[in-house]
């Protein structure tokens, strides 16, 4: 019997280690906890030191489980077999996960150069600042037209979601979120004329990485896209809080594009920007009020304010995607309103990000967290 059922069914690597990833984290996030509250009782003054291990133990944990679960990801997603159980196109290989995979990377790897010249005091760091940034335009506008085309061959017309996609409504969308949102971050950006430098580089890098790691412990999975993780969005919420919107908004594209990589759902070109490069954008408004001196003393308040800010203009992008891209799913479920039926699915990005703000605001109520904050901010 239980023979029968492996060849019918194929099972992968990573759906296995998901839900162990997500107790182990559990277990790992408990333990640390206790050695705190411990540390906390028997000998106060070892406490600061206790914390800033515990938190790079966790970092540390959360990139190896984050790595192998993208390997087993990219095992499943690459392998014919699951391709063809769930009746999705070769071309998807070639179209979407491959330049994706490029562009993770060129990512990666630049940032670990980044890192590493960051630590030396040479000429290059500059030059390799611009090129780097450079490189990674391109490949996202790359990724971009490549996404486009795999839609017009594989999509559209399909006869099912093609029969409730509003395609120039879609369009208008994004252009219209995108004109705005360059134009409120450049706003109150405006003071911000320092370019990203490898210092400044080399912690995006490792706020992206950790945070892509961190959206494979999922404590909830979303039927048709999208769950709850454990505060993956923290990592790159806190880099837009220290260094503003204007850095935190191409390190919230960047991990929107990187996302896809992860469980890519294309329906539509500009559905695929809104749900994935521009909704995870909304990130950089985390940063919205980093320069308000009047809350320099409540940072915890400054920051569950711009975050909250930040994922409800997320909740926005997704909602969007859904009445004009997806009401082919409300129309299945016999729901004809389909603002209802988007408004309601995607309010599970309110739990999301009520759990980065909670967990944010207990970092921002360290006295030695907000200090090393303050070093960033000075340096920016």
């Amino acid at each position: 019997m239980l023979l029968s059922l492996l060849s019918a069914e194929k099972v992968y690597f990573s759906d296995t280690l998901e839900p162990i990833s997500l107790w182990a984290t559990i277990g790992f996030v408990v333990a640390l906890a206790l050695t705190l509250l411990i540390s906390l009782i028997i000998k106060k003054e070892s406490f600061s030191s206790v914390a800033k291990c515990s938190l790079l133990a966790f970092v540390f944990y959360a990139l190896v489980m984050g790595i192998t679960l993208l390997v087993a990801e990219i095992l499943k997603k690459f392998d014919t077999a699951y391709l063809e159980e769930n009746w999705v196109s070769l071309d998807v290989i070639y179209y979407l996960l491959l330049p994706l995979l490029i562009t993770l990377f060129i990512a990666l790897v630049g940032g670990i150069v980044a890192f590493i010249l960051s630590k030396k005091d040479s000429p290059i760091k500059r030059v390799f600042s611009r090129i780097y940034l450079i490189v990674l335009a391109v490949c996202t506008a790359i990724t971009l037209v490549l996404i486009g085309m795999h839609y017009g061959k594989n999509i559209e017309g399909d006869g099912y979601y093609s029969k409730y996609l509003n395609s120039n409504a879609l369009y208008i969308c994004a252009l219209a979120v995108v004109a705005v949102t360059l134009t409120v971050v450049f706003i109150v950006g405006r003071k911000d004329k320092k370019p990203f430098d490898t210092h400044c580089i080399s912690l995006a890098g490792a706020c992206v990485a950790l945070s892509f790691a961190l959206s494979y412990v999922k404590l909830w999975d979303m039927p048709t896209g999208g769950s709850i993780t454990l505060v993956s969005f923290l990592p790159i919420m806190l880099f837009a809080y220290i260094y503003g919107t204007k850095k935190g908004l191409l390190v919230g594209f960047l991990y929107g594009v990187l996302q896809a990589v992860q469980d890519p759902w294309l329906i539509h070109p500009a559905q695929f920007i809104l749900d994935y490069p521009i909704a995870f954008s909304m990130v950089c408004f985390a940063g919205l009020f980093t320069d308000l001196n009047v809350l320099n003393k409540l940072p915890q308040l400054k920051f569950g304010i711009s975050a909250l800010i930040g994922g409800s203009l997320r909740f926005f992008c997704h909602v969007l995607s859904g009445v004009f891209a997806f009401g082919a799913y409300a129309a299945d479920l016999g729901i004809d309103n389909f603002w209802a039926y988007s408004l309601a699915y995607n309010s599970y990005v309110f739990i999301d990000i009520a759990l980065v703000i909670m967990f944010g605001v207990i970092l921002l109520s360290s006295k030695g967290f907000n200090h090393q904050v303050e070093k960033l901010k000075l340096s920016k």
